[in-house]
């Protein structure tokens, strides 16, 4: 199954193009890169050529896939990549074309 506006928060977050829209913690706003890792907590980005570790809770980010843009709430990604697939989502993620 490929990753789609639909199911992006099921699916793996690892090479997709992400950027740091709001955070609690003001030093990761406008962070921007490739997500390289994932854990429970966090998102590892590469932005030029820098690994920054931005954690999920209380953060918006902005994944980009090639038919749209979308805007995911970071708490709702809290969760191993493998159990964020069996979990029931509120539709809190915004997409543009």
């Amino acid at each position: 199954m490929s990753r789609s506006v639909e199911n992006l928060v099921r699916h793996e977050l690892i090479g997709l193009d992400t950027e740091v829209l709001d955070s609690s913690d003001p030093g990761t706003e406008g962070i921007e890169g490739k997500v390289v890792d994932e854990t429970r907590q966090t998102l590892v980005i590469d932005s030029g050529g820098e690994e920054k570790t931005v954690p999920k809770e209380d953060t918006r980010f902005r994944f980009r896939l090639e038919e749209a843009e979308i805007d995911v709430e970071g708490d709702i990604l809290v969760a191993r990549p493998e159990e964020r697939i069996l979990k029931k989502f509120p539709r809190k993620w915004e997409y543009t074309d």
